[in-house]
């Protein structure tokens, strides 16, 4: 056992269920462990390395920002922060961002805005937020309690109030929630990335932004594992054709150094004032400078090379022996085998691929420029080790 191993179980807090492999090194889609073996990389770090290990260009942003300061308070000014603010805004369309370090603090922030909205606008008793049955929205004690599914329900509590669970694609299920509790929002993923990597339906965003226009509620997307190109467009939930009050995300947004955002348009874009919300390190220099290589780069050219590469997943696994099923949206594959996953995945492992799980599924969370060979050499063997 490597000594990287021995001094993790000695003393790294044990919350991770971790493989038995050491990453020492990688470029690109390929990644090495510590006995120089090679892998083709499927999960960039579960959605986090959007261009793949070592990207030449995000690299040479943030050197060059380290050379010159790595940190300031948000009591001054910084240059990248507000080119990454401004740059998410005009791709957007959102009127203000507020830069924290993780999804989980981007959803925090959220719900923060929401409630402060509801508050300035409707009254404080308008505080509930409607979250969907199977969601994952983050590991604080309010994320974790804004998240529909009871195995997060536990060991932490008492969990604040305020959130109520519909049924996700059941637009009658917001329905009836909004008509019997006082409302301030409707906050969904595009696709429950963590609940099996389930898209939700196009007629029920929809709906749901009916509902919440009827209802003078917020439009809540959380886009933490979705955005930043992930799903075929600079966000999914522009595929369903609707108009969002707030956006978060996180991952892929820095490009391999923590950072998240909530994104806010018309409706919420002066809710926060000076002193309501603040974060030490939201909006660091390296990590702004990081993303504004990674946000500026996702063009129409990546976007549609993201959507290529989907569609070659989607038609070379639906139907193959040992597939159940596939699903997802863009990069952000799901697949159901016969085969029990937790052996699938160990196969896949031992022949240089790395994928990872969500509930009874194999995850595929690949860079968005991931070479076809690679990408079809990796397919191939999963078709392979799915037949047995």
């Amino acid at each position: 056992m490597s000594n990287t191993k021995i001094n993790d179980k000695e003393y790294i807090a044990p919350t991770y269920a971790r493989f038995d492999l050491e990453i020492v090194s990688g470029q690109g889609s390929r990644v090495f462990d510590d006995e120089g073996k090679e892998y083709i990389d499927l999960s960039t770090g579960i959605a986090v390395n959007t261009f793949g290990v070592c990207d030449v260009e995000w690299k040479e942003a943030v050197i060059n920002q380290l050379n010159k300061f790595q940190h300031t308070s948000n009591l001054y000014y910084s240059e990248p922060c507000a080119a990454l603010a401004k740059l998410l805004c005009e791709k957007s369309g959102a009127k203000k961002v507020f830069f924290g370090n993780s999804g989980a603090e981007a959803n925090e922030c959220a719900i923060k805005i929401a409630r402060k909205w509801a508050n300035d606008t409707k009254g404080e008793a308008e505080y509930n937020i409607i979250t969907l049955k199977n969601s994952f929205h983050g590991r604080t004690v309010t994320t974790l309690k804004a998240t529909g599914q009871d195995v997060f329900h536990k060991d932490f509590g008492p969990f604040p109030d305020g959130f109520i669970y519909a049924e996700a694609n059941n637009a009658q299920s917001v329905r009836d929630l909004v008509s019997a509790n006082r409302c301030c929002a409707i906050m969904m993923e595009p696709v429950q990335g963590e609940g099996g990597v389930m898209p939700l339906t196009a007629d029920f965003v929809k709906e749901c932004e009916q509902i919440a226009k009827e209802n003078d509620l917020l439009l809540i997307f959380d886009e933490v594992q979705t955005g930043n190109g992930r799903c075929g467009t600079l966000y999914a939930y522009e595929q369903f054709d609707v108009k969002a009050d707030i956006v978060t995300t996180a991952k892929g947004l820095g490009g391999g150094l923590p950072i998240g955002a909530a994104l806010m348009f018309e409706r919420v874009e002066n809710v926060l004032g000076a002193g309501s919300h603040g974060s030490t390190f939201g909006g660091n220099p390296i990590a702004a400078a990081g993303a504004v290589s990674i946000i500026s780069r996702i063009d129409e050219k990546v976007l549609a090379g993201v959507r290529e590469r989907s569609e070659y997943i989607f038609s070379a696994l639906s139907g193959a022996d040992g597939i159940k099923s596939v699903s997802g949206m863009g990069l952000m594959i799901g697949i159901e085998t016969e085969r029990d996953v937790n052996e699938v995945l160990k196969e896949c492992m031992a022949r240089g691929i790395l994928p990872i799980k969500a509930k009874n599924k194999l995850r595929l969370l690949p860079a968005l420029n991931i070479p076809m060979q690679d990408l079809v050499r990796a397919i191939t063997i999963i078709k392979e080790v799915a037949k047995g």
